[in-house]
């Protein structure tokens, strides 16, 4: 099986063209490739396939093997590679995800896409859409309670559900520690990444993520549009700013107009090889 390791501000991933390629068992090849001892490593794998209502689709499993709705960064990274492959030459294209369908604008330097622009959509707030088990038409500044310490929730779907704390001091974190109790707490029938954010000012801010089913990683694109939505919201953000994260930085904008966000960073090819 031939693959390409790919990542998105850090955030990496295996990429196969299951076009070509015939997958038996995505789920456990995503656990025995992404060790990162034993295996390529990575935070996940994804699979490149033809779609009957969009230029491409993508399936996208974890770490752990459970399969996600979708992935910004791994967006980015399958127009850079549809394009950078010969797959397609459009530099506007659509993806099918689990989470519908999503629109690519791609940056062209040099014959190679350089960065990409995805139309991620509406925003969900509704919490049984998210879900979360709250009450009410939306699930901003939630109290909970964990380990004794109280922090305020601020939960938003971009097709996966988030949750976002905004806090001081994210670099002392103990993630290892602290995500799993978040990621599996009581309120989220179907578990939730976790987005922890330090507002520098009103167009900046700066993020650590605990992902669903995979731990901590270096950058997660619908988690950074997540933090945008819920700092317009709460009054932390406009709506247009850049979101860092410990691989690198996004720029991301909520649309008044359109209600979309809007999501621009790199893509980054970092290997080939065969498995």
């Amino acid at each position: 099986m031939k693959f390409t390791k790919m990542h998105g501000a850090g955030n990496d991933y295996i990429y196969v063209n299951a076009i070509q390629e015939r997958i038996e068992d995505p789920s456990a090849l995503a656990v025995k490739l992404s060790d990162r001892h034993f295996g390529i490593g990575s935070d996940g794998l994804v699979l490149i396939m033809l779609s009957d209502c969009a230029d491409f689709r993508m399936r996208m499993f974890n770490a752990d093997g459970s399969e996600a709705e979708m992935c910004g960064n791994a967006s980015r990274c399958i127009g850079k590679y549809v394009y950078d492959k010969g797959l397609t030459k459009k530099t506007s294209l659509t993806l099918e995800t689990k989470a519908g369908l999503k629109k690519l604008e791609l940056k062209v330097e040099d014959g190679l896409v350089s960065s990409v622009c995805v139309d991620m959509g509406e925003p969900i707030l509704e919490p049984a859409l998210i879900p979360v088990n709250v009450s009410g038409d939306s699930a901003i500044s939630i109290p909970v309670l964990i380990d004794q310490v109280p922090y305020e929730l601020n939960c938003v779907s971009m097709g996966n559900p988030h949750a976002v704390i905004f806090m001081k001091g994210i670099d002392d974190l103990n993630l290892p520690q602290l995500g799993p109790k978040f990621e599996s707490y009581a309120l989220f029938p179907k578990h939730t990444n976790t987005e922890f954010v330090e507002i520098v000012d009103q167009e900046h801010a700066r993020m650590r993520v605990w992902e669903r089913g995979a731990g901590e990683t270096l950058a997660c694109g619908t988690g950074a549009c997540a933090v945008l939505v819920a700092g317009v919201l709460t009054g932390h953000l406009q709506r247009k700013a850049l979101i860092d994260l410990r691989g690198g930085s996004l720029q991301i904008e909520w649309n008044a107009q359109s209600n979309h966000v809007y999501m621009t960073g790199e893509a980054v090819t970092v290997f080939e090889g065969e498995a």
